[in-house]
């Protein structure tokens, strides 16, 4: 199996996913979309894989869909090597299920579809010179699947004006709005993304696993019956061997030995 658009590396319980589309400014195709796809899912699945990091290859983070690609099959190349996605390929549904921090490195533009890889991140940590903008009313579309990321990232009036607007934000105006967590200088954000890999790496695995799903989940149970069940989901992790580790070391004064599980 190999990537064609991505490149990826594994160490210390990072997994790092590199978009590799230089030349057409990492705008993604339906090939590159399964890759992304299968790449969240092997860091969902491995237990060894603790964060994952996104970055882009080139000036341009990610600049959304190739649409030449997405009108005209013809025009992407598959990636053969890959197993068969049984269900349509949805890139933000991908991010919702990974279910383990994620951190975008974002160090240029972010256009359009690029959308629903930062806001599918727990983190984006973004240089000053990068910037968001959302163009599609420009090409007389509008942006349909980033609403649901967005809309979860940023308070509704603020998704609708960068929708309609079609304004370019520079990286303040991008944390201002919630859509950016942390801004640093251009030679900082390697080692400052890094910091933040080995600080989520060393916290409960399978603690921090259970809480993000148990966060997705929440909003679907009604409203008198939240507590119960955050009561019922806190009794399964303490039941956890993360969860008895971590108790025996704060005790001993050790840190503690993650398994995940």
């Amino acid at each position: 199996m190999r990537f064609l658009y991505l490149k990826t590396s594994f160490k210390d319980y990072v997994f790092r996913i590199t978009l590799n589309r230089p030349e057409k400014r990492n705008a993604f195709t339906p090939a590159m979309v399964e890759e992304i796809i299968y790449a969240l899912a092997f860091a969902h699945y491995n237990r060894q894989v603790r964060c994952v990091i996104i970055a882009g290859e080139g000036p341009v983070f990610c600049a959304g869909a190739d649409l030449n690609a997405f009108h005209d099959i013809s025009n992407d190349l598959p990636n053969n090597t890959l197993p068969k996605i049984r269900e349509e390929a949805i890139l933000g549904d991908a991010f919702a299920e990974l279910h383990k921090p994620s951190v975008a490195q974002v160090e240029g533009p972010v256009l359009a579809g690029g959308f629903l890889i930062i806001c599918g991140c727990t983190f984006v940590v973004s240089t000053s010179e990068a910037t968001y903008s959302l163009p599609e009313v420009k090409r007389g579309i509008w942006p349909m699947q980033v609403m649901a990321s967005l809309l979860s990232v940023v308070h509704a009036r603020k998704a609708l004006e960068m929708a309609i607007t079609a304004k370019v934000y520079n990286s303040d105006e991008a944390h201002q709005c919630g859509l950016v967590t942390e801004i640093v200088g251009k030679g900082e954000i390697m080692n400052r993304v890094d910091d933040l890999a080995k600080t989520i790496c060393q916290n409960a695995p399978f603690a921090i696993q259970a809480g993000m799903r148990v966060y997705q989940e929440l909003p679907l149970i009604p409203e008198n019956r939240k507590h119960s069940y955050l009561k019922d989901q806190l009794a399964i992790i303490l039941q956890t061997e993360d969860a008895k580790e971590g108790i025996a070391a704060f005790k001993e004064r050790r840190n503690p030995y993650w398994q995940g599980k």
